[in-house]
């Protein structure tokens, strides 16, 4: 059986190809920059230091100002926190599984994290209950993560609800982490708002979100039949006929909804501070991870 880990690896070298060498290292590199760090000592200010480091007791006594060092902490957990729901089984924008776009982020993230000697877990699972993976380090370990993801997740599990994992999240981890946060097309309502306003009051989360196939409109792209076929919603288990979903009302509201939606999702995100991207198939992940971390470092 081919290793997820080595289709991770072959999709971020083509896009080592594409951008300057080092800038997704770089990336991952400032997610944590200024947080997580060991006092070391004091210096003298120099003008372009952030004056949040300014040591203003010290500085008063010292009669100049000064800046508080540290060292980083040699090495971070990032948990990744994903949905093995049904949900994640049905069809992505692009036309593959959502959980293979879902394999591909977790490891894209989860291989930069082992490059910079950090470790890493991972809490999955559905609606009725969740797993957790212990952080560690090494390929062997991501690559049993990811299994696990595209083996436990099928059209015949439970239903999704990525609240599940943020949950058990909440209640079975003390330790600041980078928490990155892979779900379908989720709406936080006012629970699941407080629900990630605690767990960002604590660690640092990045949220990518994979992109549902239409159900109105054109085929799914790369199916060979593009003509108004029936349509199966996996997440409540109805069917919507063909020539409804080829009807330009049914398109018109559906794109409604669907801005709707996204506008719900990027609202409530941006008020906890969360960046946030979505990716609709697995050739979108590099890049999506990339302006991810790029967002994340501007606290936009």
């Amino acid at each position: 059986m081919p290793r997820l880990l080595t289709r991770v690896k072959s999709k971020m070298s083509i896009f080592a190809h594409r951008k300057a060498r080092g800038m997704l290292d770089g990336e991952y590199g400032s997610v944590f920059k200024g947080r997580s760090l060991d006092f070391e000592d004091l210096r003298a200010y120099i003008p372009g230091d952030e004056v949040r480091d300014i040591d203003w007791k010290a500085s008063a006594r010292h009669g100049s100002p000064l800046i508080k060092r540290y060292v980083a902490v040699r090495r971070q957990t990032v948990l990744l926190i994903t949905d093995t729901g049904r949900n994640m089984a049905a069809s992505s924008l692009g036309g593959e599984e959502k959980k293979d776009v879902a394999v591909m982020a977790l490891g894209v993230v989860g291989y930069l994290a082992q490059r910079h000697g950090d470790v890493v877990g991972m809490v999955c699972g559905d609606g009725t209950a969740s797993r957790s993976w212990p952080a560690k380090a090494g390929e062997a370990h991501l690559e049993r993560l990811l299994r696990d993801v595209n083996d436990g997740t099928a059209l015949t599990s439970p239903r999704s609800s990525i609240v599940e994992q943020l949950s058990y999240v909440a209640r079975n981890y003390g330790q600041r982490m980078l928490l990155f946060v892979v779900a379908d097309e989720v709406v936080p309502d006012a629970g699941m708002e407080r629900l990630l306003r605690r767990l960002r009051a604590q660690h640092e989360i990045l949220w990518l979100t994979v992109r549902d196939a239409q159900l109105a409109g054109p085929g799914v792209p790369g199916s060979a039949n593009s003509g108004p076929e029936d349509r199966y919603d996996v997440a409540d288990t109805r069917f919507l006929p063909g020539r409804l979903a080829a009807s330009e009302a049914v398109i018109r509201a559906y794109a409604a909804a669907q801005e709707q939606r996204d506008g719900g999702r990027e609202a409530a995100l941006r008020r906890l501070g969360i960046a946030h991207v979505h990716a609709g198939s697995s050739h979108d992940v590099v890049p999506a991870v990339f302006t991810l971390m790029e967002r994340h470092r501007r606290g936009k």
